[in-house]
């Protein structure tokens, strides 16, 4: 749901390598605006992230999901070498790398970027003197720069879940709150926190009276209260983008914070969406389509003879969805593909 996404095990044995392809990645969604690309760096750089051994060839690295040949000789190149010919004329270019440093601001796209170097603001401290040039979000971004580049450990996000969990269920026991993502899927490190929240009165189909009873704007507030959440970047019916930390420890870093409210009909679907990883979505969702079926983050229907999506199957568990597609059940440390 945030931004900046961790690529991997804080003790990857192929970290360097992840590294450089998400530089790459970077150059290439906030440069060269070729999503494809980008796509395609960021798919090895998971690849490889997920490894418990070194890569210690282009060829190996070849054989795995998401390498092609191009990729491939990259990492023969960075392991012969150190290095990687195309970062460093990237690196000596100064447009490249204030756009790929104003791109890392939240809420800063590369189009916003563009604009702003073009308009010859190239660092951190001219972004400063220019705040009328940007968004809420964007100053938010600007403001808490530094927390937000450093990666959240997983003993944070656990104190930060029981916090939540308690001030939630004060409201009302009945609500269901999991924290997806890449800590879900038992990584030491996230690089945000995404959370869902759910109700059973809280369903797609039922008139708006109940559905009004569950009121994400009352849990924002009752978190405000506990001084969890600390900034609102934007708040709708069923999402909120903003900034949380520890209440107990301010020498914490800031953090970013996603919330969305899910039907509870549709909340299983959304928590295998929102755990990931983006391959392991990907797959299944490729999948779903050979056993003609369509599913999304709301539901897994079935595709009718026109190809068109049917009604949606009734969906209690994550299992049930497994169970439907005819698959094995994965637990979600096993996603990280």
């Amino acid at each position: 749901m945030g931004k900046r996404k961790a690529t991997g095990n804080a003790n990857n044995p192929n970290h360097d390598l992840c590294d450089f392809l998400m530089e790459l990645a970077d150059y290439e969604r906030n440069v060269s605006k070729n999503v494809y690309k980008y796509n395609a760096y960021r798919k090895a750089a998971g690849t490889l992230s997920a490894l418990t051994e070194r890569v210690k060839s282009g060829e190996e690295a070849k054989k795995l999901p998401g390498i092609g040949v191009k990729i491939a000789k990259k990492i023969d190149e960075f392991l012969q070498t150190g290095k990687l010919q195309k970062l460093e004329d990237i690196k000596k270019d100064d447009i490249n790398i204030a756009i790929s440093l104003l791109a890392r601001v939240s809420g800063i796209g590369p189009a916003k970027a563009k604009e702003l170097v073009e308009a010859g603001i190239k660092t951190l401290e001219d972004l400063k003197k220019h705040q009328d040039k940007l968004t809420h979000h964007q100053k938010l971004g600007l403001k808490y720069f530094d927390d937000f580049e450093k990666k959240i450990p997983r003993a944070e996000i656990a104190q930060i879940e029981k916090i939540l969990k308690n001030a939630i269920k004060e409201l009302n026991s009945a609500y269901l709150i999991t924290i997806c993502g890449s800590y879900r899927r038992g990584k030491e490190e996230s690089g945000d926190i995404d959370v869902l929240i759910t109700h059973p009165d809280y369903i797609s189909k039922v008139k708006n009276g109940k559905k009004k009873a569950v009121s994400l704007k009352t849990i924002i507030e009752c978190l405000e209260k506990k001084k969890l959440i600390t900034d609102t970047i934007s708040l709708g019916s069923t999402k909120f983008m903003g900034i949380c930390q520890l209440p107990e420890d301010k020498s914490k870093p800031f953090r970013r914070l996603d919330i969305r409210l899910t039907f509870h009909d549709q909340y299983y679907c959304a928590i295998l969406y929102f755990t990931g990883s983006d391959l392991f979505n990907k797959n299944m969702r490729a999948h779903a389509l050979e056993k003609k079926y369509t599913l999304n983050e709301y539901a897994l229907k079935r595709l009718t003879i026109e190809g068109r999506p049917g009604e949606a199957e009734k969906i209690t568990s994550e299992e049930d969805v497994f169970k439907f597609l005819g698959l094995p059940y994965k637990d979600p440390k096993d996603r990280n593909i």
